[in-house]
């Protein structure tokens, strides 16, 4: 079931951050159609009755957002789910810094939020294939209800969410409302990096305003708005951005 206050979550026994995008308003008073897109950390942990829960919300198709290997370590665990997956693969290059600092003892507060930050700048520059994948099976009806995700569902999963909230008209007090939700929401961080002390774990495992500001800075500034960057890095013109407002707005 989900919850009745927003964002509504589907409580989940072997996931976490798994929610309906759906109930928020937009600024011109319509609402995000629920049931129809949901965001979610990784699948690779569902029980039983998690399986059950998928197929009672009729959900179709699963975007992952992870890397190639990645996804590898971790697959879904989604049998009795008649729905179709679809890479959308965004290799983690973060991870491999991270690790490096953390193994050679360089790992700091300020340096690893460096890292996140640069790391969103480069969504928009580096990563767009995996987005305009996810976008082009969200902007298809016939894959909806539809879930996406990556590992933690905080840093790619976050700016696909914020950006699909962000074309839909949604507040950008909303939609950062809504990404920082997963502070509340992700449990697959306990147990991580217990070697760091607990600034600079939190710089790491905490999805952080300046984090999602920096990509969109990066949109507005090399694209020169979302529109623009949907237009020209996702291959959403007017029309596609139109019909998407059309399927999963209502009122």
């Amino acid at each position: 079931m989900l919850d009745d206050t927003l964002p509504h979550v589907v409580p989940l026994k072997g996931g976490s951050n798994f929610r309906d995008l759906g109930g928020y308003r937009t600024a011109d008073g319509r609402t995000v159609r629920r049931r129809a897109v949901f965001r979610s950390a990784h699948l690779g942990t569902l029980t039983d009755e998690d399986r059950v829960a998928l197929v009672g919300l009729g959900v179709r198709t699963i975007v992952d957002l992870r890397g190639v290997s990645e996804a590898a370590e971790t697959p879904h665990l989604i049998d009795g789910v008649d729905c179709r997956v679809v890479g959308a693969h965004i290799e983690p290059q973060l991870g491999d810094k991270i690790r490096v600092a953390v193994a050679d003892g360089t790992a700091t507060p300020h340096l690893m939020m460096q890292y996140l930050t640069d790391h969103y700048r480069d969504y928009p520059r580096r990563c767009a294939p995996g987005f305009r994948t996810l976008f082009a099976t969200l902007s298809d009806g016939t894959h909806r209800p539809l879930v996406f995700h990556c590992t933690a569902g905080k840093d790619r999963t976050g700016f696909a969410s914020a950006l699909l909230l962000t074309l839909l008209g949604v507040p950008w007090d909303t939609v950062m409302d809504d990404y920082l939700r997963t502070n509340e929401l992700w449990t697959g961080h306990i147990g991580r990096y217990p070697e760091l002390d607990i600034d600079t774990r939190a710089a790491i495992v905490e999805a952080r305003t300046p984090y999602l500001e920096a990509a969109f800075d990066i949109v507005r500034k090399d694209f020169g708005g979302p529109e623009t960057f949907a237009e020209k890095a996702l291959g959403l013109d007017a029309k596609a951005r139109e019909r998407l407002k059309a399927d999963l707005l209502e009122g």
